[in-house]
């Protein structure tokens, strides 16, 4: 008895790993569009404002005399 036991609950426990790799899956997917799409509207945004918008370029400014 205790055989069967032991094989229902690794079952059980293979069919949650199993459900649980599908979600993580379909969450690494969701997040990965979010994340083009954010990076999308950052480059329009840079595109629209010449590329200005709150990204300071480095060096030091000297003038000529």
């Amino acid at each position: 008895m205790g055989a069967v036991v032991s094989c229902i609950r690794s079952l059980c426990q293979t069919i949650g790993a199993c459900i649980m790799a599908v979600i993580n899956g379909i969450a690494g997917v969701l997040q990965a569009i979010i994340s083009a799409i954010a990076s999308f509207f950052g480059i329009i945004v840079s595109c629209l404002t010449c590329g200005r918008s709150g990204r300071r370029r480095g060096g030091v400014r000297t003038s000529h005399v």
